[in-house]
C-alpha cells in the first residue's frame, strides 16, 4: 500500500542557493566604479559607463551565438558597422542638395536594376526545373551574374559620382536615432539571415574565418562608399534620442543616456532570460551540446541556428546603433577587429559564455580595464621617468603617452590568459541544473 505521507521529489521545494559569486563579484565591480568616478571624474566615468553599457547589448549577441549555440562569429564588427550606418542615415538632417535634384531618380532605377538583375540570376539558378543540365545551369548562371554586376555596377558608378560632385552624400532622413536603432538591428539581422544560410554549415573554425571575412567586406563598402557614408570624411555630428551636452551639460545628458542604456539592457535581458528556460532555449542548448541526438528526435538543426545566428546579428546591430549615437560619430576607418570583435570576445570569455548576468559583468568589466589601463600605465611610466631621472638622469622618450596607450592591448592579453588558465568557463558560468 502507497505511503500517504510519500511526496514526489521532483515537488519537493529546494532551499534557493545564495549566489555569493554574484554578490562578491558585483560588488568588487561597484567598488571599482566608484573609485574611478572618484579618481577621473564623473563626466569622464559616465561617458565610460555608457560605452560599456552599449558594448553588454553587443556582448550579449554573441553570447547567444556563442555560448547557447556554439557558434563563433569572428564578424561582430561589421554588425556593428551595419548598426552604426544605419543610425547615422536616420537621424542625420535631410540633404536638400540631394533631394532637390534628379539624383534620387536615377539612384532609384539603378536599384531597381540591381534587383531585376539579382532576380534574373535567382531564375537562372532555377533552369534544372525546365530540363537544363546542372552544369550547363551553373555556367550560365555565373556567366550571366558577371555580365549582369558589371552593367549595374557601371550604372552605379555614374550616379555615385554625380552625387558626390553635386551633393556631397545622400544625407540622412532626420528621423529620431531610436528608429535607426531598430533598422540596424534589423539590417544587421537580414545580412546575418544570408551569411547564416552560406556559412552556418560550416565547422566552427572555418565559421569564424568566413565571419572575419564579411566583416571586413561589410567595412570595406562603408569605407568606399563616399557617396552614401562619406568614407574617410566621416559624419558628424548625430543627433542623440535623449538631451544632449548643449542642452544639459556632459555629466546630466550622458547619465540620461545611460539611463536610457540601462532600461534597454534590462528589456534585452529579461527576454533573453525568458528565451532561455523556455523549451526553444532548452532544445537550442540540447543542438548545441549533442546535434546528432536533437537530430534524431526529429528537431530542424539548420532553421533552430539560423535562428540564433540572425537573433545575435540583431543585438549586434543596435548595440552598434546605440554606440554611433553616443559618440556623435560615424567614421568607417574607426571599425577595428580589436575594439570591435577581440574586445567583445574577451567580455564573454571573462564574464561565461551562455550566462546573461555574467556577459554584462564581463562587458563592464573588461571595458573598464580597457579604458583604465592607459591612464594608469601613463602614471607608472611617470613615476618610473620621475625616479630614473632622480637616480640616473635618465631622459625619457618623446613618445611615452603613446606607449601608455598600448599598454591596454597587454592588460587585456594577460587578463584573458589568467581568465582562461583558472576560470575556462568564464567568472560567472553558465548553470547546467541536473535532475535526479
Amino acid at each position: 500500500m502507497a505511503d500517504s505521507n510519500y511526496t514526489p521529489q521532483d515537488a519537493t521545494p529546494r532551499a534557493s542557493r545564495l549566489p555569493l559569486r554574484e554578490i562578491c563579484l558585483f560588488g568588487a565591480l561597484l567598488i571599482t566604479i566608484v573609485g574611478v568616478y572618484a579618481a577621473m571624474g564623473a563626466a569622464y566615468s559616465t561617458r565610460m559607463l555608457v560605452e560599456a553599457a552599449c558594448y553588454a547589448v553587443l556582448a550579449l549577441g554573441l553570447t547567444i551565438q556563442w555560448g547557447y549555440a556554439g557558434q563563433f562569429n569572428a564578424g561582430v564588427m561589421g554588425f556593428v558597422a551595419l548598426g552604426g550606418v544605419s543610425a547615422m542615415l536616420f537621424s542625420v538632417p535631410v540633404n536638400d542638395a540631394f533631394w532637390n535634384s534628379e539624383l534620387p531618380a536615377e539612384l532609384g532605377k539603378v536599384l531597381l536594376y540591381a534587383i531585376g538583375a539579382t532576380l534574373l540570376v535567382v531564375a537562372a539558378t532555377k533552369l534544372t526545373r525546365l530540363g537544363v543540365p546542372k552544369r550547363v545551369r551553373t555556367v550560365f548562371a555565373v556567366l550571366l551574374a558577371i555580365v549582369l554586376y558589371m552593367v549595374v555596377i557601371s550604372l552605379l558608378r555614374d550616379v555615385t559620382a554625380d552625387i558626390e560632385s553635386q551633393a556631397d552624400f545622400v544625407g540622412g532622413l532626420g528621423l529620431p536615432p531610436w528608429l535607426g536603432w531598430i533598422f540596424g538591428g534589423a539590417l544587421a539581422g537580414v545580412v546575418g539571415y544570408f551569411i547564416g544560410h552560406v556559412c552556418l554549415g560550416l565547422r566552427s573554425d572555418y565559421l569564424a574565418i568566413a565571419t572575419l571575412g564579411i566583416a571586413e567586406i561589410i567595412k570595406a563598402f562603408l569605407k568606399n562608399s563616399d557617396w552614401l557614408t562619406r568614407g574617410t570624411a566621416t559624419v558628424s555630428p548625430l543627433p542623440w534620442p535623449t538631451p544632449g551636452p548643449a542642452e544639459l551639460g556632459f555629466t546630466l545628458s550622458r547619465a540620461i543616456y545611460l539611463s536610457l542604456t540601462a532600461v534597454i539592457i534590462a528589456g534585452i535581458f529579461f527576454l533573453l532570460h525568458q528565451a532561455y528556460h523556455a523549451p526553444w532555449g532548452r532544445m537550442i542548448r540540447a543542438i548545441r551540446d549533442n546535434e546528432i541526438s536533437s537530430a534524431a528526435m526529429g528537431k530542424d538543426i539548420n532553421k533552430r541556428r539560423l535562428e540564433i545566428f540572425v537573433l545575435g546579428c540583431i543585438l549586434m546591430g543596435i548595440g552598434g546603433g546605440m554606440l554611433a549615437s553616443f559618440n556623435s560619430l560615424f567614421d568607417p576607418n574607426g571599425y577595428l577587429p580589436l575594439n570591435h570583435t577581440f574586445l567583445v570576445l574577451v567580455m564573454v570569455i571573462l564574464g561565461g559564455p551562455g550566462n546573461n548576468l555574467g556577459t554584462i559583468f564581463g562587458a563592464v568589466a573588461v571595458y573598464i580595464i580597457w579604458i583604465m589601463s592607459e591612464p594608469l600605465a601613463l602614471y607608472l611610466m611617470d613615476l618610473a621617468v620621475a625616479f630614473g631621472a632622480f637616480a640616473f638622469d635618465w631622459q625619457a622618450p618623446a613618445n611615452i603617452d603613446s606607449r601608455a596607450l598600448q599598454a591596454r592591448v597587454l592588460v587585456i592579453g594577460v587578463l584573458v590568459t589568467l581568465v582562461l588558465r583558472f576560470a575556462p568557463k568564464g567568472l560567472l558560468p553558465e548553470r547546467v541544473r541536473h535532475h535526479d
